[in-house]
């Protein structure tokens, strides 16, 4: 499943990847693509997390210029919480890979228990806790992309609580937003816009579109922005597009 959108506040520590390990700044890692979640030393206890996929680091002088991509794994510390809504909310998000990958297979009878399962952890991680962009921007992204392929109707509540977990993560975050480079600033305004375009509220989206081009301007994502606000339609992303985790 490829997951487009802008992911926050994450504890990174290192990335390995083919040719070696990465040091991360705590700061910014961009993915491409998620393809499992292992919890450490258990699923039960969990203390910290990999998260393997495709992986496009920030480079380190420069948080809005990255590296190309390379296969390997996100490693992070999950937050000291005896429920471990980060654990749930990364489960949750492994599950619904695993939902994906049934239905792409034709087998509707396993992934639609699984999708709900996905959906369930993750509604329960932010539940857990609701001011954490953790936990509410991980849950926000995957909803926008699982949901994308769906008929309107049938993804509509999801994605307006994906919309939802946005504007919460935006809220919390306050001042410390503007400290982001253009492209994590870019990548969260767009899915905002994105999202509210989706579930028809024109006015809020062009807001946000309004307001990537003013305060992003670097972020890569202005073009698609300009477009919309010319055209009413978001191009289609050219092959995978980037989440980043920016704390």
């Amino acid at each position: 499943m490829k997951i487009t959108r802008h992911i926050a506040g994450l504890t990174v520590l290192t990335v390995s990847v083919a040719a070696g390990a990465i040091s991360a700044s705590d700061r910014t890692a961009v993915y491409a693509r998620i393809d499992k979640v292992v919890l450490e030393p258990t699923a039960e206890s969990p203390q910290r997390a990999q998260v393997w996929g495709v992986f496009a680091m920030a480079k380190p002088n420069d948080m809005n210029d990255y590296l190309p991509p390379a296969r390997g794994y996100l490693y992070f510390a999950l937050a000291a919480n005896p429920q471990h809504a980060e654990a749930m909310v990364w489960h949750g998000a492994t599950v619904l890979v695993r939902a994906s990958q049934a239905f792409q297979k034709g087998d509707a009878a396993n992934g639609r228990p699984l999708f709900e399962k996905g959906v369930k952890e993750m509604s329960d991680a932010v539940a857990l806790a609701p001011d954490n962009p953790g936990v509410l921007i991980p849950r926000g992204a995957v909803l926008l992309e699982a949901t994308r392929n769906m008929p309107a109707e049938m993804a509509r509540p999801l994605v307006q609580s994906a919309v939802a977990n946005y504007e919460r993560a935006l809220e919390v975050q306050g001042p410390a937003f503007g400290a982001l480079g253009d492209h994590g600033k870019g990548e969260l305004l767009f899915g905002l816009a994105d999202g509210w375009a989706r579930i028809g509220d024109t006015q809020k989206a062009r807001q946000y579109f309004e307001r990537l081009i003013a305060d992003a301007p670097g972020s890569g994502q202005v073009a698609k922005a300009r477009e919309w606000l010319a055209t009413g339609v978001v191009p289609k992303a050219n092959g995978s597009s980037c989440v980043g985790c920016h704390k």
